[in-house]
């Protein structure tokens, strides 16, 4: 780790070095209107081939020229080109020109439109966070396309202070998800999952993104609920005429060519949703009465739509994934300017996940000094995921004269995904009596996503001194498990049970549906308040309002099949196969098989909350510093409705209600045209999650345990407090070297306690928490030591946090629940100046973090010894290769080789004792613990 640092700290001090001896010619490119560089413009000495690209800052030289006269071409996309007068170069002069670009235009008597800037390369990208009020990281769809990343999910691991937890959860800077917020195209987006607030990013498929941004630290216009990130998604809105396609295929090692098993599905799984074939019949009523013998008969016998026990086996030859997008732009008659960005993807992957060690472990035994073992089980996955997206934005810019300009853009963003999984365990159990058993679980999710924005910016007067933005958003999130069935076997042949056998309520089916609307409108105006001066130092005031409304509906079924054994069954029933004893004959009340309805209805719950927001905040230039100060004002009401008991119709409703002030302050000094420094300060809160404030109950098959909320959590509050240096060498090349601090009030975790000899998950608030560290981001080209078709980038972060926790009187600290001591990210990139050839090699490793919060009964004696301890997800190392080949002017070849190292994911608990002597021993216990073997892909793209 040492090392790795070291190497980074080194590369960050490299600097570009001369070309050698001969004239140059350099400058500064700038907006004409408003000062600021223009980051990416191509400056080119016609006539030959010498040329740059302004860097961040808008500066470039070219350097070795000989003696003679030049003409010099400036251009970028969205403004008029620049042609120099002649210049003259003696033997090693220098000349030194300033260029102020002016936007481009179409002009109709007299009436302009703008043309949109996007930020789809590395120069908008290290331009957009180089210009930035605030504490910035982000990662253009140039770097997505070169790290060959599938989602979102996988891209937002390039960023610095960034993992991913199960390929879809972002983690920044070792704060768990729940401390994050997403936003797409400025407009919220609803949690995905029912058990958890995080917003699941592998449902949004790589074609469709412009950006990833990720603000962190806060600012009066960003939403005070984000401590670790704020994450700011762009879909794609081109004003280019194109037209891709691509096919896509991946192999998995553990997975293709191989025996895979799996349950009947419905006609349209591979579309990414249940037909229907899964669902409760609609005669089934919202509680089936045991004592209705004749609707308890028929809809054991009619009311679930599969009946198939039944398990196929084949053999996966390939993954499959399409992708088509299109950009297309036009200037009207009068003017007016349309363009229109689609794009639609499918893709259809497989993944086996052989013999996964899967236990679960209780106090520790000092005695015999051996862990107490309650589950211990091998489970057999596999998983079928079929993904389908699309996305259509539209923009409109019509005619406006003078200077004053409009724009208008629409985006739309659906993605729909299905998993069809089951899953084998077989095992034993030490609970209440020693058990060998077998376990099946047919699993069925698919989760829908729909968000959709109309927006619209103006520039208000011919100075350009004021600025109105506006965004009305609605958001849709679908989390669906219809059908889940699970089937339980044990055996005990000590006490008379020789074969796997299934009792009473072995056989169950859950059923749960949760929906999500949320509507976003918001509104910000800016005005510059001395318009007279240099636009680049004008005082600019900010204000805005916003507010958000949003609703949640989680439905739940649970049903368990009983029998009398009547000569109407089988005398060996219980012992036969799944399919033996569901067929049809076994089934119906009161004599066979039968359902009994175990649904409760404390386990569903409706909510409802709303957000209003103001800001104000003031951007004061003074010299080379920059200060962005503002307040932010919250009014934060939350209600969460729940049944008082299992089932009766009455219910109770909790209501949460929070007033709250955010300052801010964010400064940056210019150091020179090269570096700057950045010290931010803000106060951000992390509100509990409908889910959390529930009393609604869940059993998690993966855990064997049940989920529960806890009504009594409190919202926790943050102090967020940093310093940061960045250095922009050239064009698309940073260097940041950051320094953080944040401090927790009433922070939320979640935890496990021993309930009755079972394990129970829920959430409670810790006293306080604190967590610091360190970040370095470095993109680097690597001319400088003799590599001149190399980029390297890197990001390394070190984290420590402590929470404090005071509960029935015992007090205790430890690290956060999701925080990683350390993060790296390595990429390497080869891109040959006369070939059409990108290779990539790229690393990834997290520190040691805590998944599962364990339980505190004491600090000495016997009480210390009846801990129960946290659960670690252990450090390994990843390793992908990538490359991309451009065939002529239409084709395209990419292709990855992702975990070639394949290491073990493992889940470790580190139990503590005092021994008879009196010290403190540590032991290492593995509750869990798989691969997830290499993965293979190659893709093939046609642009038109």
């Amino acid at each position: 780790m040492k090392k790795i640092l070291t190497a980074s700290l080194l590369l960050a001090a490299l600097t570009m070095r001369a070309w050698g001896q001969g004239g140059s010619i350099s400058g500064r490119v700038t907006d004409a209107a408003s000062g600021q560089p223009v980051a990416g413009a191509m400056a080119l000495l016609e006539g030959t081939l010498w040329g740059a690209v302004a860097d961040a800052q808008g500066n470039f030289t070219i350097s070795k020229l000989p003696t003679g006269a030049y003409t010099l071409r400036i251009g970028t996309t969205g403004y008029h080109n620049f042609v120099s007068e002649p210049i003259t170069l003696g033997n090693g002069e220098s000349r030194q020109i300033d260029v102020p670009l002016h936007e481009q235009i179409n002009v109709v008597e007299q009436v302009v439109a703008t043309a949109r800037r996007t930020t789809e390369s590395d120069v908008a990208v290290t331009s957009e966070i180089r210009q930035s009020k605030t504490v910035l990281s982000g990662i253009s769809s140039a770097q997505i396309g070169r790290s060959q990343d599938k989602d979102a999910g996988e891209a937002v691991r390039r960023i610095s202070g960034i993992s991913v937890v199960d390929d879809k959860f972002i983690v920044v800077r070792g704060l768990s998800q729940r401390y994050n917020n997403t936003w797409i195209n400025g407009a919220a987006q609803p949690s995905s999952e029912a058990d958890s607030r995080a917003f699941s990013l592998d449902v949004i498929p790589s074609s469709q993104i412009e950006s990833i941004m990720i603000a962190k630290s806060p600012a009066a216009e960003y939403p005070a609920d984000f401590s670790g990130g704020f994450v700011m998604i762009r879909t794609r809105m081109t004003e280019r005429n194109f037209l891709t396609l691509s096919l896509g295929t991946g192999i998995n090692s553990q997975t293709h060519f191989k025996d895979f098993d799996q349950a009947k599905g419905s006609p349209t799984d591979w579309l990414g949703f249940d037909s229907g074939m899964r669902s409760l019949a609609g005669f089934v009523p919202a509680k089936v009465d045991i004592g209705n013998t004749a609707m308890v008969d028929r809809t054991t016998r009619e009311g679930f739509g599969n009946e198939d026990w039944g398990i196929r086996t084949r053999r996966p030859m390939w993954d499959r994934k399409l992708n088509f997008s299109m950009g297309r732009s036009r200037t009207l008659r009068s003017g007016d300017k349309v363009a229109l960005s689609a794009a639609a993807n499918y893709s259809l992957a497989s993944r086996t996940i052989p013999d996964m060690v899967n236990r679960q472990f209780g106090v520790y035994n000092t005695e015999g000094d051996t862990p107490v073992t309650i589950f211990n089980y091998r489970d057999d996955l596999y998983t079928t995921d079929a993904k389908l997206g699309a996305m259509l934005n539209l923009s409109y810019a019509p005619q406006s004269k003078g200077s004053r300009t409009n724009r208008y853009e629409l985006h739309n963003v659906f993605n729909q995904l299905g998993r069809n999984r089951i899953t084998f365990r077989e095992g034993w159990r030490d609970k209440s009596g020693f058990y060998e058993q077998q376990q099946t679980e047919y699993l069925y999710q698919s989760r829908t996503t729909y968000s959709g924005q109309f927006s619209g910016k103006h520039h208000l007067s011919d100075r350009r001194d004021n600025r109105v933005e506006w965004n009305a958003g609605y958001s849709y999130s679908n989390r669906y498990q219809p059908d889940r069935r699970i089937v339980e076997r044990q055996t005990d042949p000590t006490n008379g049970i020789p074969s796997y056998d299934i009792f009473q309520s072995s056989i169950q089916r859950f059923y749960t549906a949760l929906d999500e609307h949320m509507a976003t409108g918001g509104v910000n105006y800016s005005l510059k308040l001395n318009p007279g001066t240099k636009a680049a130092k004008a005082i600019e005031l900010r204000t805005g309002l916003l507010g958000e409304w949003k609703t949640r509906n989680y439905r739940t079924r649970e049903f368990a099949y009983k029998w009398d054994m009547v000569n109407t069954l089988p005398a060996d029933l219980t012992s036969l196969s799944t399919v033996q004893i569901m067929q049809p004959g076994n089934l119906g009340a009161p004599d066979r098989l039968h359902i009994q309805d175990e649904t409760s209805k404390t386990n569903d719950y409706t909510a409802g909350s709303s957000t209003l927001a103001a800001f104000v905040a003031v951007d004061i230039p003074v010299g080379r510093l920059d200060i962005y100060a503002g307040l932010r004002m919250e009014s934060y009401r939350a209600a969460i409705t729940s049944y008082i008991n299992a089932s009766s119709n009455r219910t109770r409703s909790s209501d949460y209600n929070y007033n709250n002030l955010f300052p801010s302050v964010n400064a940056s000094l210019e150091i020179d045209h090269r570096s700057l420094l950045r010290l931010a300060y803000g106060m951000s809160v992390n509100r509990q999650e409908f889910r959390e404030l529930s009393p609604s109950s869940y059993y998690d098959f993966d855990i064997f345990s049940r989920i529960t909320g806890n009504p009594d959590l409190r919202q926790a509050t943050i102090h967020n407090l940093e310093m940061r240096y960045e250095l922009y060498p050239s064009a698309g090349e940073t260097v940041t070297l950051a320094l953080f601090y944040k401090r927790f009030k009433d922070p939320i975790e979640w935890v496990y306690i021993d309930a009755g000899g079972t394990i129970q998950y829920t959430f409670m608030n810790a006293d306080w928490a604190d967590s610091y560290g360190i970040e370095l981001d470095v993109r680097k080209k690597l001319n400088v030591i003799g590599l001149p078709n190399f980029t390297a980038t890197l990001n390394a972060s070190l984290i420590r946090s402590v929470v404090h926790i005071t509960r029935a009187g015992v007090s205790y600290d430890r690290p956060m629940q999701g925080q990683s001591p350390y993060l790296v990210n390595v990429g390497v990139f080869y891109q040959p100046r006369k070939a059409p050839v990108t290779l990539g090699a790229l690393y990834n490793r997290i520190g040691e973090r805590i998944i599962g919060i364990g339980r505190v009964q004491g600090s000495d004696g016997s009480s210390f010894n009846n801990n129960l301890p946290d659960m670690y997800e252990t450090p390994r190392n990843m390793i992908d290769l990538t490359f991309s080949w451009k065939i002529g002017k239409i084709f395209e070849l990419g292709g990855a080789a992702r975990d070639i190292l394949s290491e073990k994911c493992s889940y470790v608990q580190h139990p503590k004792f005092i021994d008879a002597t009196g010290v403190i021993q540590t032991r290492t216990q593995t509750p869990r613990e798989f691969r997830s073997g290499r993965n293979f892909q190659l893709t093939l793209s046609a642009t038109f």
